[in-house]
């Protein structure tokens, strides 16, 4: 199928990306990568009236880094992640997380902002940023705000983004060198949809685990934060012992529906095993 028609926008800077949603409102969908988008238009699953085309903004494609945070800009190619221009944990997760996104062709179009905006429940972008707690930075004609990925996830496919509001970037905490990450995730063939996946980062002190954060998705409209599971951890040497016990407590925490994939017993067993290879 084609598309409905629509009209298209190509602004050169965010307050022209900012002004024409002001405009345009709900009648409008931002297109950065377009590998969710465009199909959605195809099959006539999405109609907007207007496409705003942020390809050639400046601005918005950068990742860089303080000794806090780094700042991941919403038209990041899902590729570039599998390389992050800096070494050290939160490296090696997102580099884990990217190559699970899609296939290549899709990570060589796809957007980590687009993904974080699309939210969908199986999307590994919207896994990594609530395991590690991201801050969002949203723009509009009224000014900006930030957000937390807890507040910014509502239903499948759903977020708090307004109409008129322009996800510019995505903060991640910086993880120094005594924490330690890992993601594990399981389709039914590469470059699928996950049917659950987890996210991992522990920060060691003396040998003990100090403070802990997992996240899943696959079990419910949103990622999800394994708090019971962080808290089984939290004061535990990081052996096979508490790795096993917190998988435990990360199956009976979660609450998934069956569904064609898989019943509801089958993704508590898929959250204990690959909770234990992440934290492995």
């Amino acid at each position: 199928m084609k598309p409905a028609a629509f009209q298209y926008e190509r602004p050169r800077d965010v307050a022209e990306v900012l002004d024409l949603l002001a405009q345009h409102g709900d009648e409008a969908k931002i297109l950065a990568g377009g590998q969710s988008l465009v199909p959605m238009m195809n099959f006539r699953l999405a109609r907007p009236a207007v496409i705003i085309d942020i390809g050639a903004v400046p601005g918005l494609g950068q990742v860089s880094r303080d000794e806090e945070t780094v700042a991941i800009g919403t038209r990041v190619r899902h590729i570039e992640l599998e390389r992050p221009p800096f070494d050290g944990p939160l490296s090696s997760l997102l580099a884990d997380a990217a190559r699970h996104v899609g296939h290549i062709p899709i990570r060589l179009r796809g957007t980590f902002g687009g993904s974080i905006v699309h939210a969908d429940p199986a999307a590994e972008w919207c896994l990594v940023a609530q395991a590690l707690d991201a801050e969002m930075t949203m723009a509009s004609v009224r000014g900006e705000r930030v957000i937390t990925a807890a507040h910014m996830f509502q239903s499948a496919f759903v977020t708090s983004i307004a109409d008129d509001e322009l996800l510019t970037e995505v903060r991640l905490p910086w993880l120094g060198g005594d924490w330690k990450t890992g993601f594990s995730e399981f389709s039914r063939r590469a470059g699928d949809f996950a049917v659950v996946a987890v996210a991992s980062a522990v920060r060691l002190a003396d040998g003990h685990v100090a403070e802990a954060r997992i996240g899943a998705v696959g079990v419910g409209a949103v990622p999800v934060r394994l708090a019971q599971a962080e808290a089984a951890l939290v004061g535990q040497p990081l052996g096979p012992d508490a790795i096993n016990a917190a998988s435990d407590v990360a199956g009976e925490e979660v609450d998934p529906r069956g569904d064609i994939h898989g019943s509801a017993d089958y993704r508590r067993d898929l959250v204990r095993a690959l909770t234990r290879r992440a934290l492995s």
